[in-house]
């Protein structure tokens, strides 16, 4: 069998994906809503993404007010870096969820 006829090879990390990158890429959060939660979390984001703007960050009380939805939007540069922190957010014992 020549070279060109070989299937395609499965190790390409970009067919893992459909997203392109670098690219913007949001990431929701949801915790207990009290003092350090929003702050945490941006430490979090900044860890995987140092350029990683706070004041992009975007804020959802939840109709109670007993928790707070925070969408981080962080510059996604690889697949690992995602699945990485995703690890690091739903691990952080602050986190309830992580979509």
């Amino acid at each position: 069998m020549s070279a060109s006829a070989l299937p395609p090879s499965d190790s390409d990390p970009r067919k893992d994906t459909l997203i392109e990158y670098p690219s913007i890429f949001p990431i929701k959060v949801m915790g207990a809503s009290h003092d350090g939660f929003v702050h945490a979390m941006v430490q979090v984001a900044q860890q995987f993404d140092p350029s990683f703007d706070a004041a992009s960050v975007e804020l959802r009380p939840s109709k109670g007010g007993n928790y707070l939805g925070v969408t981080l939007s962080i510059t996604a540069t690889s697949r690992a870096q995602l699945d990485d922190l995703y690890r690091a957010l739903t691990s952080h014992p602050m986190v309830k969820i992580v979509l």
